[in-house]
């Protein structure tokens, strides 16, 4: 069962002079009073007992005092501890008797219960580890952190890289009758000399005709005499002629202005190759960008998967981007009363076997806002031992020239003066 304070009783610490008090079992127990009167000397006065020489104030003694500080907790498990004399002496005693020390304390004293200011003051990121901490999700929360952030620094220099593509792409110049490969001069070259070899040969066979058609008139001369050969000189002469007029000579003009002008053409089609090339690059880089995308997303829903799953120690508290955030809002946006009700619930959960908290300056709250948060901590069976500047009848006690005067165990709907009690400072 969590630890709660049953009695204390404090001497000569700071401010105060003699106060005894017996906070109730749950909920808020309000020690009120004007300003400078010993309030928080009361808390501090706890702080010291129970945390040890960490949270000794910086000037214990009253002032004025001849007396050493003594102060006296009695614990719901049955322990009691003292510090008393002149160097404050820590004395631990358990239900049984036995002697025991500082060690003992720590292990169901929770510190941020002792020092709430000192969570509440802390970075949002800070907190948010907190709440993980005690949830169990700091590890695999921080990793997929880690995945989440290494994820979007890729996809960020993907998107950069891809935007420079398909700007580079844009701007360069797009030449539609350019040929899709470059032009080889050397094929060039050999289509001309072929139909040049080719019209050569053309014409060998054209001089060849004339030749035959020559030795035919200079046989004809002859030809009594050599009439057979006369004979088949025509016939090949006819042949001659018949293969001649089907020869169509073919112009390199064409060839001859492509070879000229090879060099633009090609450094056209390697522009355009350019083109496609970036625009294809960038279509990649982009597809790559959105499947980043989907796994930031992913990774996202993970995390809140985890959150959601996760007992938390307040409905409606969560991490978002390693910040604390309670019912949507973060710490800065949340109300004075959210802010300690979320810092209440995780530093209790820190520490579960201690049941009080103790909270300073609650003059901060409306008197509708201290109820409900009254209210909740005792719905949640933690004591809380607060400070207020007030002599209202929201206060379960007020301390007066470092002593109590007076209390009030109820709120009252509105704040009304207590009923004066006698002073039983002298009787310590």
């Amino acid at each position: 069962m969590a630890v709660k304070i049953t009695q204390l009783e404090a001497e000569n610490v700071k401010r105060v002079k003699a106060v005894q008090l017996t906070p109730a079992e749950s909920g808020l127990t309000v020690i009120g009073g004007r300003n400078n009167q010993g309030k928080t000397s009361v808390l501090d006065a706890i702080m010291w007992t129970l945390g040890g020489d960490k949270m000794k104030p910086g000037k214990p003694f009253r002032d004025g005092s001849m007396v050493p500080p003594r102060l006296w907790i009695e614990l719901s498990n049955g322990i009691i501890v003292e510090r008393s004399g002149d160097k404050s002496t820590l004395k631990v005693t358990d239900a049984n008797g036995k002697k025991a020390g500082q060690t003992l304390l720590n292990t169901f004293v929770e510190q941020f219960a002792l020092d709430m200011p000192k969570f509440m003051s802390s970075s949002s990121k800070e907190k948010a580890r907190t709440l993980l901490r005690v949830i169990g999700l700091e590890d695999k929360i921080r990793q997929l952190d880690q995945d989440w952030q290494q994820a979007y620094n890729d996809r960020r220099a993907v998107g950069q890289i891809a935007d420079q593509k398909e700007k580079y792409a844009k701007e360069l110049p797009e030449y539609p009758d350019a040929p899709t490969e470059p032009v080889s001069a050397y094929e060039l070259i050999q289509r001309q000399q072929a139909i040049l070899a080719q019209n050569g040969e053309n014409q060998r066979k054209r001089e060849y005709a004339s030749h035959l058609e020559a030795e035919r008139d200079r046989v004809g001369r002859q030809l009594e005499e050599l009439k057979a050969k006369y004979e088949s000189l025509c016939a090949d002469c006819e042949t001659a002629a018949k293969d001649a007029l089907d020869l169509l000579d073919e112009s390199t003009e064409q060839l001859e202005a492509d070879i000229q002008r090879i060099d633009a053409i090609n450094e056209k089609v390697r522009t355009n190759q350019k083109k496609r090339q970036a625009m294809d690059e960038a279509d990649e880089l982009w597809e790559e960008y959105e499947g980043l995308t989907q796994k930031l997303e992913e990774l996202r829903n993970e995390t809140r998967r985890l959150l959601e799953e996760a007992k938390l120690p307040l409905p409606g508290l969560s991490v978002d981007g390693w910040e604390l955030t309670y019912n949507g809002q973060p710490w800065d946006c949340m109300s004075g009363s959210d802010q300690l009700k979320v810092s209440t619930a995780i530093v209790r959960a820190l520490n579960p076997d201690c049941g009080f908290v103790l909270l300073d300056k609650l003059e901060q709250m409306d008197l509708d806002s201290l109820r409900e948060f009254g209210a909740w901590m005792e719905a949640e069976g933690l004591q809380g031992i607060a400070t207020r500047v007030s002599t209202g009848g929201e206060c379960s006690i007020i301390i007066e020239d470092g002593k109590a005067v007076g209390a009030e165990p109820e709120f009252d709907p509105e704040p009304v003066p207590g009923p004066a009690v006698p002073e039983w400072g002298d009787e310590f």
